[in-house]
């Protein structure tokens, strides 16, 4: 059977792509290595990936509302946000949508879709730009996760200084 006809991979594909640590990082690379076009397999990570933005608010309005009703959660949850946005209000203001484009689209732990989606929210971004700012980010960081997967970690060779390089592999062992 043709693997694009498999679809249990189509199924683990959309498993890592939704879970919040593997996310695009994983259901990527999955999908071509489990021999699924990247034609196919780049939109349907992305699109899934993104759709984590309008799940994440949901969670975190339904958790945020039934936890609320604590006074000990309330009271030191609205100081921690007042505290945030006020430290980061200005960089809010500037880099705002760009900001969370950027930081979901570099594909290293602890960025992506998920952590974008609470830092937006968290510092009360526009819920439609925040889940544009993740579409975006999210499609920066498929085509560069795609790069890495199919042309081998040499994709990346503009990134590193070769001296430095040339210097680390003399050190004797």
């Amino acid at each position: 059977m043709h693997p694009c006809l498999n679809m249990i991979h189509w199924i683990w594909t959309a498993i890592l792509t939704l879970l919040p640590i593997a996310e695009l990082r994983g259901g990527l690379p999955y999908a071509l290595i489990q021999g699924i076009p990247w034609i196919l397999a780049y939109p349907y990570c992305v699109l899934l990936n993104a759709l984590v933005a309008p799940i994440a608010y949901l969670f975190l309005d339904s958790i945020h509302k039934l936890l609320y009703r604590w006074q000990f959660y309330s009271t030191n949850f609205d100081k921690l946000v007042e505290r945030a946005r006020r430290k980061l209000a200005k960089k809010v203001e500037r880099f705002g949508f760009w900001g969370v484009a950027v930081f979901v689209g570099i594909p290293l732990p602890v960025t992506g879709a998920w952590t974008g989606t609470l830092g937006a929210w968290v510092l009360g971004l526009s819920r439609r730009k925040t889940m544009l700012a993740v579409l975006v980010g999210v499609a920066i960081s498929g085509l560069i996760v795609s790069a890495v997967v199919l042309f081998g970690i040499e994709a990346l060779d503009f990134l590193i200084k070769h001296k430095a390089m040339e210097a680390i592999n003399t050190i004797p062992r």
